[in-house]
């Protein structure tokens, strides 16, 4: 039975239970598990713990990563990417280079029989003005402009810093707050009265989570993340079920199923 694969925020470029080179050689064993059964796979931002498209320059590494996703698409296996709040400046490279589509929102999607709402989560529902508002600040095409000014030695390096600072916020096994707390799970709520979604999936959150939403039947799917819990979502047309990649603890337990 062929499934559809989610995962996000596997942070390339920033160390956690395992190097950043260690991890992506991981990732690329993930993805060689699941294109033999795949009938999609699902990118949900935050790929990269910092990435920025000079007209002519790159940041180094990620090859392996990057000739993965070539071999599978050129295979034929369709491959979707979600911006998120540390790649949000992808450009066109996944486009034109891999003939990936790239995504800065999210999307609903029709997946074997059920409808999904996927997306990468920052931004999305109550509070957070503070990030909001930087968000508009990292989206603007001149500020964008301005930074592609800055040599890359020294753009990449100031970036990475603060990109690191960002991430750093986030405890290596941050809790589940409940549901009157979790603003993706009171986003997702709300959507339900426009979008009737049978699954709400995104990432950003960094823990695993399984929720069942105020209609009883939804669920907000969160994706979890790389750098501990090695977490994705796989659906197969009617079972969606969290799922961690050579980790046979989990996510030390913390994954949320209610």
């Amino acid at each position: 039975m062929k499934k559809t694969y989610f995962a996000s925020d596997f942070h390339l470029g920033v160390p956690g239970r395992l190097s950043s080179a260690e991890r992506e050689k991981q990732i690329v064993r993930w993805l060689d598990q699941c294109s033999r059964d795949a009938d999609a796979i699902y990118l949900v931002g935050d790929v990269f713990d910092f990435w920025f498209e000079y007209r002519t320059v790159m940041p180094k590494g990620h090859v392996r990563l990057l000739g993965k996703l070539a071999e599978l698409r050129d295979g034929g296996l369709p491959i979707y990417f979600f911006t998120g709040n540390h790649d949000m400046w992808v450009f066109g490279f996944f486009e034109n280079e891999l003939g990936i589509p790239t995504f800065r929102s999210p999307i609903v999607r029709e997946i074997q029989g059920s409808t999904f709402f996927i997306g990468h989560g920052d931004g999305l529902g109550p509070d957070d003005y503070g990030y909001k508002r930087i968000k508009k600040v990292f989206a603007s095409r001149l500020n964008q402009w301005l930074f592609e000014r800055i040599h890359p030695n020294f753009g990449i390096g100031l970036a990475q810093f603060w990109s690191g600072k960002s991430r750093s916020l986030y405890p290596e096994a941050p809790a589940f707050l409940g549901e009157d707390k979790e603003w993706l799970v009171a986003y997702a709520n709300r959507k339900l009265d426009t979008v009737p979604a049978d699954f709400f999936v995104f990432g950003h959150r960094h823990i695993p989570i399984d929720f069942t939403l105020k209609n009883g039947r939804s669920r907000y799917i969160n994706t979890g993340e790389w750098l501990y819990a090695c977490s994705y979502a796989a659906f197969d047309g009617e079972r969606m079920e969290l799922c961690f990649f050579e980790n046979e603890k989990g996510y030390q337990g913390r994954g949320v199923s209610v």
